[in-house]
């Protein structure tokens, strides 16, 4: 049954998709081999990828320092895990009604996947997962920014992608000649907590793949430092770590952890508790934010984007580099950012024991250390 590239855009404006580009999968042949569709689906002929905007007033209650969660619901984990993947769904299923076979692909990290022997000789490793940055550009979707976040013309980085694999033969979109949007202005260095983007000029911290006939080149993210202060381990840009560690001064933007340990070190602490802080008045997790945030949204996305999104987005705005603008400026005052160091002692050894004893038994620890 005959399917275009027109009548597969005309179906995912009617479903609400906002943008959608198309490559074909000649493409993809340097990609890295554990992130290539060819060897997710070797019958491929082209990749879709849709995109789905990031509203803009989601990161509004992070900026203000009020509200996290609209963040972790609107703009990131829902996004990503709900309203997108309802509408690829069904884009592929509009696909398969006109008799072509459609593999719907959830973005997840190709470098995180667990090691596993190839299922039969010949084979590759399993689990091979597709880079949907790599995808987006190869689909003329839009560009690698500096910070590894994928950038379009019209929202910049305010997007969530998808993509559909498939072996129909459809007419592919122009590639955006790299530097198109990201004019390499360095705010997104400047602007990250985690200090995790390296500079812009350091050469030996770049990553060059080659996408159709385009060298595509992006900053090698510290991927530690970033997923620490995403998740709310860096005391610069998380209030609830630095309300319940209060001593502890951990300096998050100069570890050199790596990305799963990170992991390790951040959803045992969100999701952890601890029995004893029950007599103090708090609820017994170990953070006391996260049992209300995961209860909320089941994720938890702390930073806010704050570097590689806002001030990127903030960027593309005042610069006319992007299409969907605003009547009023995204930044109004400076954005806040709360010091590493420990502004006062609190206690020694349990400081919600002893602030708790001190306010209602002044006097009765005198000695104890």
């Amino acid at each position: 049954m005959k399917l275009t590239s027109k009548m597969i855009k005309e179906k995912a404006k009617e479903l609400g998709i906002d943008i959608v580009g198309i490559g074909n999968i000649e493409r993809y042949k340097e990609a890295p081999p554990l992130m290539n569709p060819k060897n997710y689906f070797p019958e491929a002929k082209s990749v879709i990828v849709t995109a789905m905007r990031i509203p803009r007033g989601t990161y509004r209650g992070i900026e203000e320092g009020t509200h996290w969660h609209n963040y972790t619901y609107y703009a990131y984990n829902r996004l990503n895990t709900l309203y997108r993947p309802r509408l690829t769904y069904a884009l592929a299923c509009f696909i398969e009604d006109h008799g072509w076979e459609a593999v719907p692909n959830y973005p997840a990290v190709p470098e995180r996947n667990p090691n596993r022997e190839p299922v039969a000789e010949g084979k590759l490793p399993a689990d091979i997962v597709t880079s949907i940055r790599i995808m987006g550009v190869g689909a003329g979707v839009g560009e690698m920014g500096h910070s590894k976040v994928f950038l379009t013309k019209k929202f910049g980085p305010r997007v969530r992608l998808g993509s559909i694999l498939t072996d129909a033969v459809l007419e592919p979109d122009p590639m955006i000649e790299p530097g198109t949007i990201c004019n390499s202005c360095g705010r997104c260095v400047r602007d990250c907590p985690g200090n995790a983007i390296p500079p812009i000029k350091d050469e030996d911290k770049k990553i060059t793949i080659k996408v159709g006939d385009k060298d595509i080149t992006w900053g090698d993210v510290h991927m530690g430092r970033c997923t620490l202060t995403h998740h709310g381990f860096n005391n610069m840009i998380s209030p609830f770590h630095k309300k319940d560690f209060p001593n502890m001064a951990f300096d998050a933007a100069n570890s050199d952890v790596t990305e799963e340990e990170a992991y390790k070190l951040t959803y045992p602490m969100a999701t952890g508790t601890w029995g004893p802080t029950l007599f103090y008045g708090k609820t017994s997790r170990v953070l006391n934010y996260y049992d209300y945030v995961m209860n909320h949204v089941g994720y938890f996305a702390v930073c806010g984007a704050r570097g590689c999104i806002r001030a990127c987005m903030d960027n593309l705005e005042r610069t006319n580099r992007i299409e969907n603008t605003f009547n009023n400026k995204f930044y109004n005052k400076k954005s806040w950012i709360i010091p590493n160091e420990r502004q006062e002692e609190k206690g020694k050894i349990n400081p919600w024991r002893e602030e708790w004893l001190d306010e209602h038994y002044p006097g009765i620890r005198k000695n104890e250390y």
